[in-house]
């Protein structure tokens, strides 16, 4: 039984456990994307990279394929790293395994790997978790206990697609993390104050508490005027000002050791603090 029919319980066809895993060698050329891969973005550096290691070292892993329904093409189904690679180099032919897969099986394949990688952003993998829901019919309990995550991780990633495209593509882009993404749920059901709060972050720079506050203004701007006309009212007292305060509160207790009966009344004004001390005359 292959590691899909494990996460997943489906019989995969004879016709697959039967096939002949020979390594063939390929026209680059006839290969096309798998039309279910969730990762968007190559990192160009990094597939350069994998080039000089093919280059010095050989492939030592071969790509998975299946044929095209034109059956004149290939699609793959693992190694587009390594795919890409091998085009820079402008190699004629690479080498392969072709494999007799089903959509399913194909886009399952294709999504487990990337996950297992950990190497997509939050959002490719929150594309990736909601296509294995929608392709094996599962609950997110379910998935959570076959990819062995939390299902707590799987409902939080799966929020972020919930939110507006231009949102999405600032999280690719690297523009806000997952936790500025997840201060704008609050905002659901109104994409436009996301735009405007997302437009915010990025102009100003907020870390994350920041744009928990700024959201919280934009869902309650009332409340936020009320607190701002309150807070002149309380003022803090400064360092000088405390130690002044202390000094005068011993004083007076050294004076009422002596068994003088002194009395003192304090009040905090907004604009000065009152000591009144009486002091008795006989």
């Amino acid at each position: 039984m292959s590691s899909l029919s494990k996460l997943f319980g489906k019989n995969e066809p004879k016709s697959e456990e039967n096939y002949n895993n020979e390594i063939v060698e390929l026209p680059v050329k006839d290969i096309q994307p798998n039309q279910y891969q969730p990762r968007t973005i190559f990192d160009d550096k990094k597939i350069e990279e994998l080039a000089q290691t093919i280059r010095t070292h050989g492939m030592i892993q071969p790509i998975v394929v299946r044929k095209s329904e034109d059956d004149e093409s290939f699609e793959l189904i693992a190694g587009e790293r390594r795919w890409r690679a091998v085009q820079t180099l402008e190699w004629e032919k690479i080498p392969a395994i072709i494999k007799d897969m089903t959509d399913t099986q194909t886009a399952s394949v294709a999504l487990i790997e990337n996950l297992q990688r950990e190497e997509l952003t939050v959002i490719e993998e929150a594309i990736a978790y909601d296509q294995l829901l929608q392709i094996h019919g599962l609950t997110q309990e379910a998935l959570a206990q076959r990819l062995g995550k939390s299902q707590s991780t799987i409902a939080n990633k799966l929020r972020l697609l919930k939110l507006p495209s231009v949102v999405q593509q600032s999280i690719l882009n690297k523009e806000i993390t997952e936790r500025h993404a997840r201060a704008l749920i609050a905002l659901k059901g109104n994409p436009e104050l996301q735009e405007k709060a997302l437009a915010e972050i990025i102009e100003k720079q907020l870390n994350v508490k920041q744009s928990e506050d700024y959201v919280k203004h934009l869902l309650n701007p009332e409340e936020d005027k009320s607190t701002k006309k309150k807070k002149p009212q309380v003022k803090g007292v400064n360092k000088d000002v405390r130690i002044a305060l202390n000094t005068i509160r011993q004083s007076l207790s050294m004076v009422k050791d002596t068994g003088m009966d002194v009395k003192t009344e304090e009040n905090d004004s907004d604009e000065f603090y009152e000591i009144k001390i009486k002091i008795p005359k006989k």
